[in-house]
């Protein structure tokens, strides 16, 4: 209670002398310094070990010794939130094992798991009707196919859940498929 009284006698004495509140002076605010934004991805690489046994139903004749590997790459334009704006693809596509026969009519990316057949989502623009002849046989061929455009809800998709995607490749045999293996992120 003394505290009280003095501290109000103080406040009082100040108050009759004229004398004014000190406010304090204000501190300087230091503006943070901006983060840089990180540049977005815009290429996405993706990785497919094409095999025979993958296909349903598996293939079981002859045209069962093919194996590949599929290289599908998404090049993406993105807007300054991050949204794919526009996209482009492209396939590359080594295939060994197969009998001198074997001729390669289509391939492309299917909107499906593993275990089922989807539809096509992503053409390679390769044509039944020009078939690639593998005369190689157990060496390997190599396939490219190039700015594939590609809609940017698709490549959307593809980049956010690669695994519901496979990369299906077609022979003149085995229309339906002939190799094919769901899409794994690489590098």
């Amino acid at each position: 209670m003394r505290l009280l009284a003095g501290l109000a006698a103080t406040v009082l004495l100040t108050a009759a002398c004229g004398g004014a509140a000190v406010a304090p002076s204000p501190t300087a605010t230091v503006a943070p310094t901006p983060t840089p934004s990180p540049t977005p991805q815009t290429k996405f690489v993706f990785n497919a070990d094409l095999k025979s046994s993958n296909e349903v139903p598996a293939i079981a004749d002859a045209e069962a010794s093919c194996s590949g590997k599929g290289v599908f790459t998404l090049n993406t334009t993105k807007d300054s939130l991050g949204k794919i704006t526009a996209a482009t693809a492209q396939f590359d596509l080594t295939i060994t094992g197969c009998p001198t026969t074997t001729e390669i009519i289509l391939f492309h990316i299917h909107k499906q798991v593993a275990g089922q057949n989807g539809s096509v989502i992503i053409d390679s623009g390769q044509k039944a009707t020009e078939p690639i002849a593998l005369t190689t046989g157990s060496t390997s061929s190599m396939i490219t196919k190039t700015n594939i455009t590609v809609k940017p809800e698709d490549a959307e998709a593809v980049i956010a859940g690669p695994s519901g995607f496979y990369f299906n490749v077609h022979s003149k045999l085995h229309s339906g498929g002939v190799i094919r293996d769901q899409l794994k992120l690489g590098s």
